[in-house]
């Protein structure tokens, strides 16, 4: 789901993330602090009349009009209740989200965690005053204040939806179930040429995370912070991976499909994937592997350069109401923010099935960050790789 370098503005990022953390690995509620500002950017103060327009930059599934599905429609009844009248435009990777929001064209973007620190740090983003979005009460407490999407105490956004990425098998044909995710690094793995990977530089992370618990001697605290030695180690069990992996997948449909056909048995995934699967009368179970997963957590900001900002406002809190985030969070398969969703899902089951509620789940993802050279986990004795490199190796990986 969920690729440009991170060179702008990474003097101020370096400082963002530093003082924010990441997440993921226990002490991932940790709010920035130590002396760092963000650009100052005042937040609207009231709110007042819709300005009749919204121009929203979503990702695929997150604001859809009915022109996909008639069926399928959260726009209209936004429009109808405001006066706002919505164009959306979608994008296929955090770094386009990111270059499409400098041109100041969009007023709202539902940005994951590898994009909103960028957009803070560039001052695309303006800080978000939460007592304007009566919905925001309803979001789970675990997703506000989080390193991604606050700096200091202050949100910069409302949580969306969220989602891990899973390791999934095909039970007819993996046996016995995995348990860790050495069943697609290990070199030895009884499944060559059946492993799938999901195809982005950020899934560098999933190797970190991997040696991180198998190679404890690499030192590696943090999948999104690594220094020369640790990232030369994971860029080379992506090395040795590939010649396990029979796909790379980005589009969620077609990795669905390698599941039905059977050309890959094993693999990333998302939790969208396997319903799909199963749907299909295909056996597959998924899990959280030992050493852990790494995933998204999504956030719609409002754009600083914005002339419609109470129509931004006024769409944050319809996408998160009960009605439009159980609309939202069942057609692209993930958790929803608000609480309250979860007795609106067609499926009585969809909130237990994505672990909507459950902080403690939450905590085991590391959610995607943006590397940056100013290392993540604090270090200040070593630099580390920042996306631009890790964009470098995954192409020398894939070859």
């Amino acid at each position: 789901m969920k690729k440009i370098s991170v060179a702008a503005s990474l003097a101020v990022l370096a400082l963002v993330a530093a003082a924010c953390g990441t997440s993921g690995g226990g002490d991932s509620s940790a709010k920035a602090s130590n002396g760092f500002s963000a650009p100052n950017l005042p937040k609207l103060d009231k709110l007042g009349a819709g300005e009749g327009k919204l121009s929203v930059l979503a990702w695929p599934g997150y604001a859809e009009d009915g022109s996909n599905d008639p069926k399928v429609d959260w726009v209209t009844p936004f429009e109808k209740q405001t006066g706002c009248q919505v164009t959306v435009k979608t994008f296929g990777t955090s770094d386009e989200a990111v270059t499409l929001m400098k041109t100041g064209q969009y007023d709202v973007v539902s940005a994951s965690g590898d994009a909103t620190l960028r957009l803070i740090a560039g001052g695309q983003v303006e800080p978000v005053n939460t007592d304007l979005v009566p919905n925001y009460a309803d979001v789970y407490p675990f997703l506000k204040n989080r390193p991604w999407n606050s700096v200091n105490g202050q949100m910069y956004g409302i949580p969306h939806g969220w989602g891990a990425n899973l390791l999934m098998w095909r039970t007819d044909k993996v046996k016995p179930a995995p348990t860790s995710w050495g069943v697609v690094f290990d070199a030895s793995s009884p499944y060559k040429g059946t492993v799938t990977a999901y195809d982005s530089p950020i899934y560098i992370a999933d190797a970190a995370m991997y040696l991180m618990a198998t190679k404890p001697d690499l030192g590696i605290k943090n999948p999104y912070a690594l220094d020369d030695k640790q990232f030369a180690a994971t860029v080379d069990l992506l090395k040795t991976q590939k010649t396990l992996v029979s796909e790379y997948w980005s589009d969620y449909l077609k990795a669905a499909q390698a599941f039905t056909s059977a050309n890959t048995v094993v693999g990333t995934t998302w939790q969208v994937i396997a319903n799909i699967v199963t749907g299909e009368k295909v056996p597959v179970q998924v899990t959280v592997p030992t050493e852990g997963v790494t995933g998204w957590s999504d956030t719609w900001m409002v754009s600083a350069t914005s002339k419609h900002k109470n129509c931004a406002y006024l769409w944050m809190n319809h996408i998160i109401s009960p009605q439009a985030n159980a609309a939202v969070a069942e057609y692209f398969g993930e958790a929803p923010a608000n609480g309250k969703a979860c007795a609106l899902t067609a499926d009585k089951n969809h909130c237990t099935t994505y672990h909507a509620g459950d902080a403690s789940y939450a905590e085991k993802i590391w959610y995607w960050t943006t590397p940056i050279e100013q290392c993540l986990d604090g270090r200040t004795d070593v630099k580390c790789t920042d996306y631009s490199k890790w964009t470098q190796a995954w192409t020398q990986v894939k070859g």
